[in-house]
């Protein structure tokens, strides 16, 4: 079914105040965050990040092991559906994610996800894969929290795909704990809420559209344990942070492939 070409009354309205909201954030980004303290900055992105995810309409649900700000020196791995993820985790503990370089080049978003102090890979090259493990174990060892991908694409919440896990390489390295989240966007009656999904051939406005066109929606984050990097080596570690989440989307069969 084509979408929609107009925009109802409230969808306007939230998409004005978005546009603002925006704009705020480009002032912020550009003028006190490069000012501020390290947790000034964490809080300052988790105000922001509520905000948004507000005006939207999107409530956020966490659950199982929820970090607090107490936590540090930590590695978060997801499953990936949204653009609106990034800041479904922002919204609970401010992370440094591990985001792919295409989306540095995203209009005005790509920036804001940059000056929040996003690393940019480029996994179709080897040595910047090498180059970014250095640079996560380096960023760990000062304190900071990180999240990546392994999927290294969006899906539509429906399943779980195989995991890249290089980058696992680094927690190992630092001997730092893996936080698998389940990341998902359910509807009332408990079913995969798919238009929330950012994947395929859809546009970045096509899927802005169809957020907007949600009169409620919820992103549920489901904290698993840590798991332990000691001792595993990056297959075993990689498979395990997988299977973790697969269980909570009700996936069972572990993915086997190398990662």
């Amino acid at each position: 079914m084509p979408e929609k070409k107009t925009l109802l009354p409230i969808q306007l309205f939230r998409l004005t105040r978005l546009v603002l909201h925006t704009l705020y954030g480009i002032t912020v980004a550009a003028t006190i965050l490069p000012r501020v303290s390290a947790a000034t900055r964490d809080q300052i992105i988790r105000g922001w990040s509520r905000q948004l995810l507000g005006i939207l309409n999107i409530q956020v649900i966490a659950k199982g092991h929820i970090p607090g700000e107490d936590v540090r020196s930590a590695m978060f791995v997801a499953n990936h559906i949204s653009w609106l993820d990034i800041y479904a985790l922002n919204s609970i503990r401010t992370v440094r994610f591990i985001a792919k370089s295409d989306i540095r080049s995203w209009p005005v978003l790509g920036w804001l996800v940059a000056q929040a102090n996003t690393l940019f890979i480029d996994r179709e090259k080897k040595q910047d894969v090498s180059r970014m493990v250095e640079t996560v174990a380096k960023s760990i060892m000062a304190g900071d929290c990180l999240c990546y991908f392994p999927e290294g694409t969006t899906t539509d919440g429906t399943e779980l795909r195989p995991f890249k896990g290089s980058l696992m390489q680094a927690a190992i390295d630092t001997n730092t704990a893996i936080r698998p989240v389940l990341i998902r966007y359910p509807k009332p009656d408990g079913s995969i809420n798919t238009a929330m999904a950012y994947h395929g051939e859809t546009t970045l406005w096509q899927s802005l559209r169809r957020v907007l066109a949600q009169p409620r929606s919820t992103v549920e984050l489901d904290f698993a344990p840590p798991i332990a990097s000691t001792g595993h080596e990056r297959r075993g570690l990689c498979l395990m942070a997988r299977q973790s989440i697969a269980t909570r989307l009700n996936l069972d069969s572990p993915e086997k492939r190398e990662p």
